[in-house]
């Protein structure tokens, strides 16, 4: 699901032209197996789901998944503590409240999350886009290895970085800021409907599970909505050789110009959109709820 999921934002491409072989690139046969996982991506995304075990096995669509998973935990733990701190500096420091400080606040913090964990998800995308039989990377260790060696160094871990905090900005902060709406709204309007004393301070009201999970979900989908363009264009900078087309993709400006220009907005900014939706929805639906239920796990309320 990693992979698929990586792999449908990318436009569907026309047959592969004749280019000189780029430094770095991979040979004909990669090529050739990028180009037709690109071509199935066009019908949708049952067919991306059908396709890619047929191509690479079931494991095909984990690929990436380990530096996920090692992302993951760094990631979460930063951007939930960065929240609360940003939150706090802006309320005490700044004199800023009302839903405005949740926006400032969640911005901040997925920015700062994004640049921490950077190189991990710049390791999983390139793993992820490996096809069978022509793996440049034997791993995760190899890959950074590999990386630092041909790519410039430590900069080359940080390709497509500006993409990425300026989709992330919106997208975390529109995260938290509807999150926070959502709960505020509901507990003030409808306490007994929706709300429950929390369990470690029976005097603050903290939603149901299920509401939790709803509203969690509302918010990942609006997020993901507001900010995939920026997703889109942080993916094809990533691949940097991998994709062929590579040479008008270097620049996060150059990059969205091309996606528009070959592809437009639905079918190329917007390109695997629903099945991100299938991933990020359920994703930021437990993440919050997870986040609500350990404040009161660890007696913050």
């Amino acid at each position: 699901m990693a992979a698929a999921a990586a792999a449908a934002a990318l436009p569907a491409a026309d047959p592969p032209p004749a280019i000189p072989q780029a430094a770095g690139a991979a040979g004909p046969t990669a090529r050739r197996d990028f180009y037709w996982l690109r071509s199935f991506l066009a019908g949708g995304v049952f067919s991306t789901l059908r396709a890619v075990p047929q191509k690479e096995g079931y494991l095909g669509l984990y690929k990436g998944n380990g530096a996920m998973m090692i992302r993951i935990f760094p990631y979460g733990a930063i951007q939930f503590m960065a929240f609360e701190r940003y939150k706090t500096f802006i309320t005490t420091k700044l004199g800023i409240s009302g839903h405005v400080h949740r926006l400032m606040a969640g911005s901040m913090a997925g920015m700062t999350a994004v640049i921490c964990t950077y190189p991990l998800d710049m390791v999983r995308v390139r793993l992820a886009f490996q096809v069978k039989g022509e793996h440049t990377y034997t791993g995760i260790i190899h890959a950074f290895k590999t990386i630092y060696a041909k790519e410039g160094g430590f900069l080359g871990f940080y390709r497509g970085l500006m993409p990425t905090i300026l989709g992330m900005a919106p997208y975390a902060g529109v995260s938290f800021f509807t999150f926070g709406t959502l709960k505020s709204v509901g507990l003030s309007h409808a306490p007994t409907l929706l709300g429950r004393p929390s369990s470690d301070n029976p005097n603050v009201l903290v939603l149901k599970t299920h509401i939790n999970l709803l509203c969690g979900g509302v918010a990942g989908a609006i997020a993901q909505t507001i900010s995939y363009p920026f997703d889109v264009t942080r993916r094809r900078m990533q691949l940097g050789t991998v994709l062929p087309e590579f040479e008008k993709c270097l620049t996060m400006r150059e990059t969205m110009k091309y996606v528009y220009g070959n592809h437009g907005i639905r079918r190329g900014l917007y390109r695997g959109l629903s099945l991100n939706y299938i991933r990020c929805i359920p994703s930021q639906a437990v993440a919050f709820t997870t986040y609500e239920l350990m404040k009161q796990f660890l007696h913050l309320n």
